[in-house]
């Protein structure tokens, strides 16, 4: 079994997707939450879940923000951003934020399935980073946070790279937290769905 938490603001699309996830036989729904801080992590820490669903464009929050620190926690499940705007733009973020795959909300159930089982076995399914996402992810960001990014790309782990800049760890979480504020991509509210 398969335990999938969903983390979406709108009711209508949790109810539709707790429903689709009960016809299959492999998986359960854990838990759902609106995304909210103040019950996104008692529904986490309480129901454990080994994947979640969660939406990339949050009312309270930011998906690719709580997806880093979902991915902080030990044991970490996998984390596949589901958002109406998926889309090569957010490979590079998704990727910095540690998510283990992108997927937009308008792909049938079957693909949905596919795609829980592909990364609950440990396939990351995001699309290739582009260059010029990559480039204009360079203008945007200063030398470190540069650096920092393309060691993170490159697979080395935070503790390795504070390390390797004698820093401490939590600066360099803090630095990622930074990242992904100045790549955010600004999703406009029809779209957002």
């Amino acid at each position: 079994m398969i335990r999938v938490a969903v983390v979406d603001d709108h009711p209508a699309l949790r109810a539709g997707l707790s429903t689709v996830l009960e016809s299959e036989p492999e998986l359960v729904l854990a838990g759902e939450s609106n995304g909210d801080a103040e019950n996104v992590w008692p529904m986490l820490n309480t129901t454990r879940p080994d994947l979640v669903l969660l939406d990339y464009h949050l009312p309270h929050g930011d998906g690719l923000q709580l997806c880093y620190r979902i991915k902080q926690e030990v044991p970490a499940p996998k984390v596949i951003i589901f958002t109406a705007y998926a889309s090569p733009a957010l490979a590079l973020p998704a990727a910095l934020a540690h998510a283990d795959g992108l997927l937009g909300k308008g792909v049938g159930a079957r693909d949905l399935f596919s795609a829980i089982r592909d990364v609950h076995d440990g396939e990351r399914l995001l699309p290739p980073i582009s260059r010029s996402a990559l480039e204009g992810a360079h203008d945007q960001l200063d030398a470190d946070d540069r650096a920092l990014m393309g060691m993170l790309l490159d697979g080395s782990s935070e503790a390795d790279i504070a390390r390797t800049f004698r820093r401490d760890p939590r600066d360099i979480r803090n630095a990622v937290r930074r990242m992904l504020s100045t790549l955010r991509i600004d999703v406009p509210a029809a779209q957002a769905i």
